[in-house]
């Protein structure tokens, strides 16, 4: 995948994104595992921030329908998007200067919400 991606082929932040949502969703597969032992109510804050990413992660990045056409910077924008629901200090494998010019808790939601209507619009 990596040799189709980036600067000249897609955008330059594109690898990283991809890295840190992965690694994000990683831990989303342990809080659920922690879940089910303790339930979702004894998670931790942060715990329980993975799990809303990873429900939202699956709605909205991963199931997209097949007749939904998003551009590649709609889907990248929609990655930062969702990466800005966890707190800064979780995005453990992205430069601090492109979390600096991405990260946008204030206005996720919003971006979430407009991508996703833009989507059945076409």
């Amino acid at each position: 995948m990596k040799d189709g991606i980036g600067e000249g082929y897609t955008r330059k932040d594109h690898q990283d994104i991809a890295n840190q949502l992965f690694a994000c969703y990683a831990k989303v597969q342990d809080a659920r595992s922690l879940a089910s032992v303790i339930g979702e109510e004894e998670l931790s804050p942060l715990d329980q921030k993975y799990m809303e990413f990873g429900r939202n992660f699956e709605k909205y990045f991963i199931g997209q329908s097949f007749t939904a056409n998003r551009s590649m910077n709609e889907t990248l924008n929609l990655g930062w998007a969702l990466l800005s629901t966890l707190p800064k200090e979780a995005l453990d494998r992205l430069d601090p200067a492109l979390i600096e010019a991405n990260y946008n808790p204030d206005h996720a939601w919003i971006t979430i919400e407009l991508i996703v209507k833009n989507e059945g619009d076409r």
